[in-house]
């Protein structure tokens, strides 16, 4: 089952890949842009709570698929731009086993302990 769901996280890694190749941006933006989304992990400078809040907040799919849609919608390509770097990012990470954390520490995730 582990196989699976890292092959499913890398569809749509690449499926984000596909969307960032429709926008009229140069190749090196996705490369510039593609770690910003871990800045949230600075959120644990605060403490856990503040910690997991902010990172699942910068890797959470469904709010970068909004963002994409919102800037579908409104024919903005920045607001594209977000959220297809958001969605790469979290499918890349959660391929790796980074899930989205829990309160009670970084190593804590939706995917099952970091490290273990």
């Amino acid at each position: 089952m582990k196989l699976t769901l890292k092959l499913e996280e890398l569809a749509m890694l690449l499926l984000g890949i596909l969307a960032f190749s429709l926008l009229d941006f140069a190749w090196w933006w996705f490369l510039v842009l593609f770690l910003v989304p871990d800045l949230g992990m600075l959120g644990y400078l605060f403490g856990n709570k503040s910690g997991a809040l902010l990172y699942n907040l910068f890797h959470h799919k469904g709010l970068a698929i909004l963002i994409w849609l919102l800037g579908f919608s409104l024919e903005n390509q920045i607001f594209q731009l977000i959220g297809v770097i958001l969605f790469a990012h979290a499918s890349f990470d959660r391929m790796l086993g980074y899930g989205l954390k829990y309160e009670t520490g970084f190593k804590f995730t939706h995917l099952g302990e970091i490290g273990k």
